[in-house]
This record gives C-alpha cells, structure tokens and sequence, in this order.
C-alpha cells in the first residue's frame, strides 16, 4: 500500500472517529454546552489537526505540510465567519439553547457531506480543465472585495429570506416550541418545527460557504489529500468554536476584513501564475496567520478603546 492509500486510511480512520466521539460523547441530547467543555473540545480537535501535520511533515515533506496547515487555517477562518451566521440564525428563530448543539451536530455533518461532494467535483474539474483554477481565483477576488466592504449589520432577520417563506407556503410549519423535535403532530397532522427550519437554512449556508471554501483551498494547493484533510478537519471543529464565540460574536468588528484580505490575497496569488511568479508556500502561511490574528486583535483593541471613550463620557 503507498504512502498516499495509507495516509488517506489514517485520515478517513481519524475522521470516522472523531465524528463517533464528537455524536456520542461530546454531544449529549437537550443539554447546552458550557464554554469550559467547548474550548476543551476544540483543543481536541486542533490537536488531531495538527497530530496530521505533523504526520505529513515526517511521511512526506515540509511543502505538503505547509500546504495542509496554511489551508486549515484558510478553512478555519472561513469558519469563524460560518458562526456569526449560525448565531444570526438562532437569535432569528428563537431556538432554545439546549437544542443549539444537537443541531449544529447535524449542521457540522451536512457542512462535511457537501464538501466531500463538491470537492471530489472540484478535483475532477481542475484536472480536465486547468484554467478552472484562474475561474477560482476571479471568484475569491470577487468576494474578498465584496466582503471587505460589506456592511454585517445590515444582515436581515432569516424570517425575511426566502427559505422561512418557502417552508410557511407550501410545508405545514408551527411555531410551537419543538421540544427538541424536529416535526410535531398537531391535529392528527405533522408539522415540521423550527429546529427543522434552522437546520434546512444552515444546510443551504453550508452550500453557500462551500462555494467560496473550496476555491480557496485549492488556491493554496492542488493536492488531493490537503484539499480533503485540511477542509474536513476545519469543519470538525465548527461546532466546538461556536459555543466558543457565540457571546462574542460581535466583539470582532473587523475581522470580516481581515479574512476579506486573505481571499484577495490568496486570488490574486493565483493569477501570479500566469506571469511565472510562484510565491514561497509559506508566505501564504504567515499571510494568513497575520490577517486573521492581527483583525482579532485589533477589534479587541478598538472594542476597548472605544468602551474607554464610553466610560470617561459619562
């Protein structure tokens, strides 16, 4: 068996265990997760991350390596941005907080599902048509200039969207609290409830994100399995970090900016390419290290700041 077969057996063995973990253990039905649990749970997902890294490191070679962690941290900051979403989502529709887990456990399988698909696609792609990849990098330009100048307040409440309008038109849908149910009788009919809503509406967001994701990742690499493995492992630990950014969703002012100038970065480094400029692998690396840690930083710094102003007024 060669080295690729084996690390992909070492891959698929680690994802089918921790996602039996994550259903079994770290999951327990109608209960909420503290943020003590969720930050030990996260930790435990980084580190079968970078346990892979390390692996790749010493059966491969460091550019492979590079190439793995620079596009886990690509698909983790695309992430964080997935959970301001998903909070939009929860506030929108009221759902209880001890029901936020289990959803988001069926929010994380769909997210890995979609992305198996559409990157084994994406391969098939990219191989038939090379060209496919300046597409790729076209479409992040878009988005990061798009993103940057996005304004995240003007998110509309979902019950505006087209998906609660479809559901309140043609499906028999009640507002009741679901009690952890996904569908409820009611009158001798069935009915489906919001927490069926919220995750139909997270399964579309998944769709959406997986769009910009993919493209991304293979901007900083073609290689089968670093496409496969860095994505996957990202998404695994989505629902950990929510639970650990939920309450401070809105303290990260600028961080949709600094994840808008990686994807303007990682685009254009695309189109490089086709002037014969090949940037080092690991200045990707420290690119996205910078933006999204210096964004983070320094909307705890201007949050503070501008709480000190606050406070001296009064």
């Amino acid at each position: 068996m060669g080295k690729d077969n084996v690390s992909y057996l070492i891959f698929i063995v680690a994802l089918i265990a921790s996602f039996i973990l994550d259903m079994f253990v770290f999951s327990k039905k109608n209960k909420e997760v503290s943020i003590k649990s969720a930050t030990y749970q996260y930790f435990f997902w980084v580190a079968i991350a970078m346990g892979y890294f390390v692996y790749l490191f010493f059966e491969f070679n460091s550019i492979i390596a590079i190439d793995y962690i620079s596009a886990y941290f690509m698909e983790m900051s695309l992430s964080i941005d997935n959970i301001f979403v998903f909070v939009l989502i929860f506030t929108s529709l009221q759902i209880h907080k001890n029901n936020i887990g289990r959803v988001l456990m069926i929010g994380v399988a769909l997210a890995i599902f979609f992305r198996i698909i559409f990157i084994a696609v994406g391969i098939v792609l990219v191989q038939q048509f090379s060209w496919l990849l300046y597409i790729f990098g076209a479409i992040l330009l878009y988005t990061g200039f798009t993103l940057f100048v996005s304004n995240p307040e003007e998110e509309s409440n979902v019950k505006d969207g087209k998906i609660y309008k479809f559901i309140r038109k043609y499906l028999r849908y009640t507002e009741i609290e679901p009690e952890g149910k996904f569908m409820i009788q009611k009158d001798g009919k069935a009915f489906f409830t919001k927490l069926f809503l919220a995750i139909l509406i997270i399964g579309v967001t998944d769709i959406v994100f997986a769009l910009d994701s993919i493209p991304a990742v293979f901007a900083i690499t073609t290689n089968n399995l670093v496409v496969f493995s860095s994505n996957i492992f990202a998404v695994l630990g989505l629902r950990a970090l929510f639970f650990i950014l939920q309450k401070a969703a809105d303290q990260f002012d600028y961080l949709q900016q600094g994840i808008a100038i990686v994807l303007v970065f990682i685009g254009a480094k695309m189109f490089l390419g086709l002037i014969d400029v090949e940037l080092p692998n690991w200045i990707s690396l420290f690119v996205i290290v910078l933006c999204i840690s210096g964004s983070i930083f320094y909307s705890i710094y201007h949050n503070r700041k501008k709480s000190k102003i606050l406070h001296d007024s009064h």
